[in-house]
């Protein structure tokens, strides 16, 4: 299991990202700032195996962390991801010391893709010790991207479907609204149409009525969903 520090001052694209590193058994710490991040670090870089961070961030420039971070360890894995795009902003990052760059909008898998390059390059085993999250009767197998239930019935789900239980199952006391679920399921901003998730979700119920556990999603009218 790595630790990873995700510094992000867009929550969304904070929690997406802190997620779906999560989901491959990652340890992640998340900053919203600069200064927070710096905090985090502390005298040194020894708490992290990775960083994940942005460029435009309150407090303290991402050119500044990573600074920062190069002055204390050559080895530490630093991702940049930044909607700034040109030729010249990548290669200023990585003549900083930056060991990758992805330009926003960027698709979660090549990002936790290029985590896992850099990781091997550190000589870390990146595996999860459990690949299975359990809640009540149900058990989640994020790398087979499975449902059981009680160990023996398996409910199908689409990639969505199961995207959005795992968002649960995760963090299962609280309440994500309809935004925050699509953007954990999709990977992507939330576009504006509540009936998107809704329909998900039914579908979801749907699919584990016959199981007996449709009842542990439950809507929290006004607000979004949560596990009863």
């Amino acid at each position: 299991m790595a630790r990873v520090l995700v510094i992000e001052d867009d929550a969304a694209i904070n929690d997406v990202v802190t997620t779906r590193l999560a989901r491959d058994g990652h340890a992640v710490t998340q900053a919203f700032s600069g200064s927070e991040a710096r905090l985090l670090l502390g005298e040194n870089n020894a708490a992290f195996d990775i960083v994940v961070c942005d460029l435009m961030l309150p407090g303290a420039t991402g050119e500044e962390l990573v600074g920062l971070i190069r002055a204390r360890d050559a080895s530490l894995p630093v991702v940049v991801i930044s909607a700034r795009a040109t030729a010249a902003d990548r290669i200023g990052l990585l003549d900083l010391g930056a060991d990758d760059y992805l330009v926003k909008p960027f698709d979660l898998d090549e990002l936790a893709a290029r985590v896992a390059v850099q990781l091997r390059h550190r000589g870390m085993a990146a595996a999860a010790s459990s690949s299975v999250l359990r809640y009540r009767q149900w058990a989640l197998d994020t790398e087979a991207r499975t449902l059981t239930i009680d160990g023996t019935s398996e409910v199908p789900l689409t990639k969505i479907e199961f995207n959005i239980l795992e968002a649960l199952v995760r963090r299962p006391n609280r309440v994500f609204s309809k935004a925050e679920l699509f953007e954990l399921a999709w990977g992507e901003p939330f576009a504006g149409d509540d009936s998107t998730v809704a329909v998900h979700v039914s579908n979801i119920r749907a699919k584990l009525r016959e199981t007996g556990t449709d009842a542990y999603l439950k809507t929290v009218w006004g607000m979004g969903f949560k596990l009863a």
